[in-house]
């Protein structure tokens, strides 16, 4: 009798639980944003993008993306990233692995990571196990699945991680600056347009990160948030019914030693306190930060005695509190070394 490999198990236990997430927009909504050009339905060369009658459901519905989730409580909750539900003017649905098409509630989307909650009427669900993303050790086996292209349902690759506490520069939402994705898990397992939002898997079948990235032109190299950052939402949720994430209130810089010659400045690490641009504020009025009176071009050198620098930012301090905790900042001023505490407040 033939025995196969354990990762058969581990993705039958797992696959009911991932779903397909669609995207559609109205018609006439589309018809607002295309190009005339592109109306009516008719081609005008082979790269000249089109909508086909055929694209067109009986509803007036056009799909014009997809990606992946995965279901984390019996009673409908599913956790996606937040820009596979970024669309303006879109409407969602979830595809579970019985092939039954559900409507789609946007619970909350972190105002910080790219995660979204989601929830669906349906019986009978089956949830993933969520680990704890802090053990997560270089080298160890993980498996994705997804709604890879957003064609491919239930697509698993295997791979390793990579690399750990990766950062990238990423646009979440249209129209959006683009943002720095900080204390990614790096793994070399396939992840492609449309598995955004699916599980990152240990070998005990749990979730460790949810699947966010992949740098185009490259091979082998892909991202996903700890789970742990979800766990957190997750926990808010339940307690107080939305994502809380605390407000230090200051745009800011990491220093290194190209910008402290740059600026000339006594210090080559810690955050400078500085507007992004000349209708930006560097500090938010009324924040903590205000409050406790920090000004446009101090150089916030700590925070709770630990060192502010490229590797470990203000941002990645941040993610660890809670509001409601005080912090203790050391800033640079005027040559001089300055002393604060404020208390965070929520992120409104």
């Amino acid at each position: 009798m033939k025995t196969h490999s354990p990762l058969v198990d581990i993705i039958k236990k797992a696959m009911p639980a991932v779903v397909s997430i669609t995207i559609s927009k109205g018609i006439k909504e589309l018809e607002k944003e295309l190009s005339a050009q592109q109306f009516p339905f008719t081609s005008y060369g082979a790269d000249q993008p089109h909508i086909s009658p055929e694209d067109v459901d009986r509803q007036g519905m056009v799909k014009i993306g997809g990606g992946s989730g995965f279901i984390v409580d019996t009673s409908g909750i599913i956790l996606t990233n937040r820009h596979v539900i970024s669309e303006p003017n879109a409407q969602y649905a979830v595809v579970t692995d019985d092939n039954e098409t559900h409507e789609a509630e946007i619970i909350a989307r972190d105002p910080i990571n790219d995660v979204a909650v989601l929830k669906i009427k349906a019986k009978n669900l089956q949830a993933l196990p969520l680990s704890d993303s802090l053990h997560i050790e270089l080298g160890q086996d993980v498996l994705t699945i997804g709604n890879a292209l957003g064609m491919f349902k239930n697509t698993v690759s295997r791979g390793i991680v990579s690399g750990i506490s990766r950062h990238i520069p990423a646009q979440i939402e249209p129209g959006a600056k683009t943002e720095e994705l900080r204390g990614l898990i790096q793994t070399d397992a396939a992840i492609n347009p449309g598995n955004s939002g699916g599980p990152l898997l240990n070998m005990d079948g749990e979730v460790i990160g949810i699947n966010t990235a992949i740098i185009f032109g490259a091979q082998n190299i892909g991202f996903a948030i700890p789970i742990n950052a979800a766990k957190r939402d997750l926990e808010d949720l339940r307690e107080f019914g939305r994502i809380r994430k605390p407000l230090l209130g200051v745009k800011y810089i990491i220093l290194n030693d190209a910008l402290q010659r740059h600026f000339k400045l006594d210090v080559d690490y810690g955050a400078l306190v500085i507007r992004q641009d000349p209708y930006d504020q560097a500090v938010v009025p009324n924040s903590p930060a205000d409050k406790a009176g920090i000004l446009e071009h101090d150089i916030i050198l700590e925070c709770n005695n630990q060192k502010i620098t490229r590797d470990i930012t203000l941002q990645d301090m941040l993610n660890n509190f809670e509001v409601g905790d005080t912090l203790a900042l050391k800033i640079f001023r005027g040559g001089k070394n300055v002393e604060t505490t404020l208390k965070l407040v929520e992120r409104k």
